[in-house]
């Protein structure tokens, strides 16, 4: 399951970029498809946690899990409030030979201080995906997710936008509630190509029917006591 999609969206990109609003899920998809695309490529795999806008949770707090499962991980620390970004995106952007995930903070403020890469996402070895949760108050309408979509990306200086569902209500998500929440998306952005679905793995097997890819997950950064209240 995985490994289909992970080949597809890898034929052609090998730079990635996860926007979205706060809470859609970015962490851990992010995560998830560092680890899978390392499993899958004969390739060095960087994450780079780009998340400066001080959240619950962060990818550097599962840094030690995934550089031991072989991903190469990278953040920088921040001094008070200045964002400060981690060193080597760009030799690695750049590099044929490298893998980048770059985990974007959330919203229009989490993608404004990635603008200064612009200039090398903008090829075809980059594939931007805007995550969405449908069931996420700033993803209620049409309306609302076009101007989300427009402002974050448009703080990040990013055109070409893929989208992908993360359509979950915490850990009391039900297949039913993520293809109902699929249907919602379909009919709220009946033009636009659903990348991928994100599951977490144990509801991967209900969902096998599902005519999406789906990219089944594990929940890395959120406690358990906290995971049905995201």
């Amino acid at each position: 399951m995985n490994e289909n999609i992970v080949k597809k969206i890898t034929e052609k990109s090998k730079n990635f970029v996860i926007i979205g609003e706060a809470g859609s899920g970015k962490t851990e998809v992010s995560l998830n498809l560092a680890l899978e695309i390392h499993r899958l490529k004969d390739k060095p795999v960087h994450f780079f946690d780009m998340d400066q806008t001080k959240p619950l949770f962060r990818a550097r707090d599962s840094s030690g899990f995934v550089s031991r499962e072989g991903v190469i991980f990278h953040y920088q620390k921040q001094f008070m409030d200045a964002p400060i970004v981690a060193a080597g995106v760009i030799e690695r952007l750049r590099d044929p030979e490298s893998v980048v995930i770059l985990d974007i903070g959330g919203g229009a403020f989490g993608s404004h201080m990635i603008g200064q890469f612009a200039e090398f996402l903008g090829g075809e070895d980059t594939k931007v995906i805007y995550l969405i949760n449908p069931y996420r108050p700033w993803s209620g309408s049409r309306e609302d997710i076009k101007e989300t979509v427009a402002r974050t990306a448009g703080a990040a200086h990013l055109e070409k936008i893929s989208v992908a569902a993360n359509p979950n209500y915490g850990a009391d998500t039900t297949a039913e509630d993520v293809l109902r929440g699929i249907e919602n998306l379909q009919k709220m952005l009946p033009d636009a190509k659903i990348e991928f679905v994100c599951v977490r793995k144990e509801l991967a097997k209900a969902l096998e029917e599902c005519r999406l890819p789906l990219l089944a997950i594990d929940l890395n950064t959120i406690p358990e006591w906290l995971i049905s209240n995201v």
